[in-house]
């Protein structure tokens, strides 16, 4: 059975972390080595509990150190060929990227995981294409050991693919990043509010609840709000938009989406505990 834990989930450091109880694999390289060992180190993992990354987007907060992990542990990165290009040249990556460099294909990717691990035995990894204002950004649908896990981050606008892939997976991670009252009367200038409420760059939480209201279906078992403004938004303010629509949909025998779907926001900047998924 898959575990799952956020290491960071904003713009100070995106990194998540999924595990079947011998292989691992991490999605984002938004935290140092240090800390990344460190948040293994405590519950009981280790930097060779995960065996292959998949990167969304090439901002910052999302491969910070990524160039440094490509360095110190070689371990494979999966990405599309245009982000592996944008890689090759990005400061903090083109060092050391090209070892790692491993090219996820249309349709469906298997992920190796070493030649000990059976190709059955390895997730299978499926992107999309989402707006934002990235070289390109992939959200993932990965399918490992029958669970279904759905992670969609750093997304201007709710696609049609989102939708169909979200709604046929057990697990959800989904963007929840701005109150629109908090940022339209906040301090950022006028033209950062528009980069990130005008469709290119991130999900308000009434956007994420909309969609919930879409995708949702009685094998959605968790879903996990990510990448939570810290200026623009709180947890209690993303819980309750998405709650809300939980509990608008009927999931039969006089209960509500939300009596049978554990919801969860991810920490900012703090490793989340631990969910079997």
């Amino acid at each position: 059975m898959l575990r799952f834990m956020s290491f960071s989930s904003g713009s100070n450091g995106n990194c998540y972390f999924l595990h079947d109880g011998t292989h691992g694999i991490i999605i984002d390289a938004g935290v140092s080595l240090r800390r990344l060992k460190k948040y293994l180190t405590q519950r009981g993992f280790s930097l060779d509990s995960f065996q292959a990354i998949l990167v969304t987007h090439d901002h910052l907060d999302h491969i910070r150190h990524l160039g440094s992990w490509c360095k110190h542990l070689n371990k494979p990165v999966y990405a599309t060929a245009v982000l592996h290009d944008a890689l090759m040249w990005h400061t903090f990556t083109r060092d050391w990227i090209a070892p790692c460099r491993r090219i996820l294909e249309e349709g469906s990717t298997v992920l190796d995981l070493g030649r000990e691990v059976a190709r059955e035995d390895c997730p299978s990894v499926t992107h999309f294409v989402v707006p934002h204002d990235a070289t390109q950004t992939v959200g993932y649908l990965i399918e490992w050991h029958g669970t279904r896990f759905f992670l969609m981050t750093d997304a201007g606008r709710v696609t049609p693919d989102a939708i169909e892939y979200a709604s046929s997976a057990d697990a959800v991670v989904f963007e929840s990043n701005y109150d629109m009252g908090m940022l339209i009367g906040g301090p950022y200038p006028h033209e950062l509010k528009m980069r990130i409420c005008r469709g290119n760059g991130h999900l308000s939480n009434a956007e994420c609840a909309e969609a919930v209201r879409k995708f949702w279906h009685p094998g959605l078992n968790n879903l996990f709000l990510c990448h939570l403004s810290e200026n623009n938004n709180t947890p209690t303010l993303a819980f309750e938009a998405t709650a809300s629509a939980l509990r608008s949909i009927d999931a039969g025998e006089g209960l509500t989406a939300k009596d049978i779907t554990n919801l969860q926001t991810l920490p900012r900047t703090t490793p989340s505990q631990i969910y079997t998924l």
